[in-house]
């Protein structure tokens, strides 16, 4: 019976594809076959191989790239001479798929945009694109699985090719003991001012009042309540030509240790009140850093705000970083902003939460925004933030974006925010607050194994993207 899918590719070279393609089909129920022998670099068993087409192959699935090629001198590849292995199985299937009158019996499946006709009768053969994005690729090819019938035989998920998988990669290629050095999303905040003072005033139209008027520093309103470092007993207004004074009706000095690591109170301010205070104020800090250095922001779904770089505030659009602890200090560029289809410009951004443990920081969550101009994020009919265009076009960039990228975006993202190699804001008329050049980084006595390529893009046709919407309430 004729209910197998036989995968043929350039070993090792498209061993993550294959190994990436066969789990997904395996997960579907489908019955794989794969040289699993030549993965692992061992021989291969052509008897086997021939049983499987001649017997039981109802697809034999081609990995076309420039892998399958012999190359020449210099290590290109020359079309129309095909592997020695890959060659074999390929002839082969092909004198089966006849003989038997086995409709789209050979189907390719392109990575890497390999011209369509490098070798005789690739151009009449169904080519599959996976180059742009391997879930899309995967989703046609489960299309023309089930328009020409093949069937499905299984119905676990554990399958042997998902514990052989295990077993060869998975297991040697986990958390292994090395050296590690890992980095946090926590920008740590070393140290603030002894106290913040949390200010009651008769109304809201007060606290509007006042909290616009004093920008000189960080400043935050929650109700008719501000937030402070300033100490201030007064508050003088210059409105229409008019001076006048508003004073507080209550003034409460709050210890920052205290709120920290909390404290007993039945009045307000209670402990949870004076936390939450505070954490508006530290958002304040936050968006003060971004004002002065002149970022644009936009609202997400969340209300939590995301700030980005525009070709105004950047010297240049490579910004230059260093990793902490390099023997050799070198230089590496990044870029934060850059052209995106023919839509405009695509962005890195970051939104911020306040955290007090385990350390005090900004956690900073990492996004992909798209703006028309470099300047203006997308706008739908409505002159209101496309929330939906963006987020489909984040999948498509973001999806070919690994660990490594991330992190090189986000460490370069604050390097951006140096001045005079300092990153420094002003929280009150006497204290100014000095923060790192990189976050927050940690030594550990084990690694693991980071893919750095496309495997990993089928988890992510899963799990889509989390949505701005879902993030913790602070």
């Amino acid at each position: 019976m004729r209910n197998k899918i036989f995968i043929s590719h350039a070993t090792p070279e498209d061993n993550d594809f294959t190994i990436w393609l066969a789990s997904r089909l395996e997960l579907l129920g489908y019955e794989v076959w794969i040289d699993k022998n030549g993965l692992v670099g061992g021989e291969k068993f052509w008897e086997t191989i021939d049983g499987v087409i001649r017997n039981e192959a109802i697809k034999f699935l081609l990995v076309y790239s420039k892998n399958i090629f012999q190359k020449d001198n210099i290590g290109n590849p020359i079309a129309g001479k095909l592997k020695d292995g890959v060659y074999k199985e390929f002839s082969f299937a092909e004198s089966i798929g006849k003989q038997n009158d086995i409709n789209d019996f050979i189907i390719m499946m392109n990575i890497d945009a390999s011209n369509y006709n490098l070798f005789i009768g690739a151009d009449r053969l169904n080519q599959i694109p996976f180059y742009e994005n391997w879930a899309d690729g995967f989703k046609q090819l489960e299309k023309k699985l089930q328009k020409d019938n093949v069937l499905k035989t299984k119905q676990e998920l554990k399958t042997d090719f998902g514990s052989w998988y295990e077993q060869q990669f998975v297991t040697t290629n986990g958390i292994t003991p090395k050296s590690e050095l890992y980095y946090t999303n926590w920008w740590e905040i070393n140290k603030l001012p002894e106290y913040f003072f949390l200010y009651q005033f008769q109304s809201l139209e007060q606290t509007s009042i006042i909290a616009k008027e004093f920008s000189d520093y960080p400043i935050s309103k929650i109700t008719n309540h501000l937030s402070s470092f300033e100490e201030r007993k007064e508050f003088i207004i210059n409105q229409d030509n008019n001076t006048f004074s508003i004073k507080p009706q209550n003034t409460f000095k709050i210890k920052v240790t205290d709120v920290l690591i909390g404290f007993e109170s039945s009045s307000f301010p209670t402990h949870r009140d004076s936390e939450n205070h505070f954490k508006k104020l530290l958002k304040e800090v936050f968006h003060k850093i971004m004002k002065n250095r002149g970022m644009f922001w936009y609202e997400m779904s969340n209300k939590r705000l995301a700030y980005y770089y525009t070709p105004a505030n950047l010297n240049t659009l490579k910004t230059k970083f260093q990793y902490p602890f390099r023997k050799v200090k070198k230089f590496k560029t990044k870029n934060l902003l850059g052209k995106h289809k023919s839509l405009g410009k695509w962005h890195y951004a970051v939104s911020v939460k306040p955290i007090l443990s385990p350390i005090l920081a900004f956690s900073l969550k990492s996004h992909i925004t798209f703006t028309t101009d470099g300047f203006n994020v997308l706008k739908n009919d409505k002159d209101e933030t496309d929330s939906s265009k963006i987020h489909s076009q984040r999948r498509a960039k973001g999806k070919r974006m690994f660990n490594e990228e991330w992190r090189d975006l986000f460490l370069a993202f604050i390097d951006a925010l140096k001045k005079e190699d300092r990153i420094e804001i002003a929280l009150s008329s006497n204290y100014t607050l000095e923060m790192p050049v990189t976050s927050q980084i940690y030594w550990a006595d084990f690694g693991y194994f980071d893919p750095k390529d496309k495997t990993r893009q089928g988890l992510l046709s899963v799990y889509e993207f989390e949505e701005e919407n879902s993030e913790d309430n602070d």
